[in-house]
């Protein structure tokens, strides 16, 4: 991908040439991200954001302690930028703790709207109890939105299942050539049902059922009777059973639908990702505090996209999100303003890329591959804000960058008209 002038490729900290569809960003992502959107409009399908939580700590790599109204206003424009570049069935997760959930949630709801909401992941993010506060706060939450719910919720993946779990639920009890099956309820609820819905069936040996009170079968009369020829329902052993319809294996979609639930021992803890951050950069005095770890990354990119897809995350951090999305061969779009990109991203990257066994590696079957490049952002505006007048203000944001240009050719007009009015009043 090659982007434009702005766009500054670095060649000692990339791995591939300028056509690597897996990029680095090091810039503001309020200035990048509208330039980055005329490559990347809407096909994105997994952004992962962790922005700054601000829960009033300092930490060494940012400052999380600012205004609540200003927090508030600068997550609203970030969310507005990262909408455009969802593709239609893709899907946004932002981590955030207790404290802004419920404010960054209606901000969330006015951008992408209500009913785009998919869920609100309560994540186990730590094991120990804390005894120092009020409660042990052992929890975090990822809100979770869909560009088009409809569209998110037909290509959404299942996690996957092991082999042990497929054949405890798929059988084959009397031999059929279609091979394994499982049986399910061939009732629904009534609510819908029409009249042709509500019947007898008569079991082979001469039983009669009826649907359960508020239910009716889930095939009409015709129907069901076609199905009952083709071998399609069983009626247990014996042959007097309620009637269920047999699902095979050769045909099911196999997997489970994601819980909202996710316990640290199945997708890991703040403290395994520090651990594993610390494996990796044995000789930085510094990494960071609370960590991202790479099982709860891959559980995400998992339910939302397949190979080949592009993740993108504007708030990169120590760089997990790419560092999976890499060893899952998804293509994606890392931007962090702070040095770390190069200090410590890039490392990572380039571990991951010489086969760094760590992390999901295990998982997914990683043994190194792939490159990535990176790019240093040159924002326009610096050298044309630095030549207007110290005394001229802004009242308030702008709302793209072509706005706060002309904002301030106006303002700089209108100051040196002021400069020739006074001159001849003198």
């Amino acid at each position: 991908m090659l982007l434009n002038e702005n766009f500054i490729f670095n060649a000692s900290l990339s791995s591939g040439t300028e056509g690597c569809k897996n990029i680095l960003i090091k810039g503001d992502n309020k200035k990048v991200l509208p330039d980055l959107l005329k490559f990347y409009s809407e096909k994105i399908k997994c952004i992962y954001i962790d922005p700054p939580y601000n829960n009033g700590d300092v930490y060494h790599f940012y400052n999380d302690k600012i205004s609540h109204s200003e927090w508030v206003k600068d997550l609203h424009r970030t969310l507005q930028l990262l909408k455009a570049f969802l593709h239609k069935s893709g899907s946004i997760w932002i981590s955030i703790d207790d404290k802004e959930m419920a404010y960054l949630k209606v901000e969330a709801d006015k951008v992408f709207g209500r009913e785009n909401f998919a869920g609100t992941i309560v994540w186990q993010q730590r094991k120990t109890r804390e005894n120092r506060a009020c409660f042990s706060n052992n929890h975090e939450y990822i809100l979770v939105y869909a560009k088009d719910i409809k569209a998110f919720k037909k290509t959404r993946n299942l996690l996957s299942v092991d082999d042990s779990f497929v054949n405890s639920k798929y059988k084959n009890i009397d031999g059929d050539p279609r091979g394994p099956w499982q049986s399910i309820t061939a009732s629904v609820q009534a609510g819908h049902g029409v009249k042709s819905q509500f019947y007898t069936i008569v079991a082979p040996n001469g039983t009669k059922h009826n649907p359960p009170k508020g239910r009716c079968w889930v095939y009409n009369k015709e129907r069901m009777a076609r199905e009952i020829q083709q071998n399609n329902i069983w009626f247990g052993k014996n042959g007097k059973n309620v009637p269920r319809i047999k699902k095979f294996l050769s045909t099911a979609k196999i997997g489970l639908t994601p819980e909202t639930l996710w316990m640290g021992e199945d997708v890991g803890t703040t403290d395994t990702a520090k651990k594993q951050l610390l494996e990796i950069f044995k000789r930085e005095e510094k990494i960071f505090d609370t960590p991202k770890p790479e099982e709860l990354i891959k559980r995400i990119v998992d339910i939302s996209t397949k190979e080949g897809d592009y993740v993108l995350d504007c708030f990169l951090g120590s760089g997990t999100t790419i560092a999976v999305a890499h060893k899952m061969k998804r293509n994606y779009v890392g931007i962090e303003i702070g040095n770390q990109i190069s200090d410590l991203v890039v490392k990572r990257l380039n571990m991951v890329v010489n086969g760094e066994s760590g992390g999901v590696s295990p998982q997914v079957g990683w043994h190194g591959g792939g490159e990535f490049v990176f790019y240093d952002y040159k924002s326009q505006l610096s050298s044309r804000v630095e030549k207007v007048p110290e005394r001229i203000t802004l009242l308030h944001k702008p709302s793209s960058q072509i706005s706060f240009v002309n904002e301030l050719r106006e303002k700089k007009a209108k100051y040196n008209a002021r400069g020739k009015v006074n001159k001849r009043k003198k």
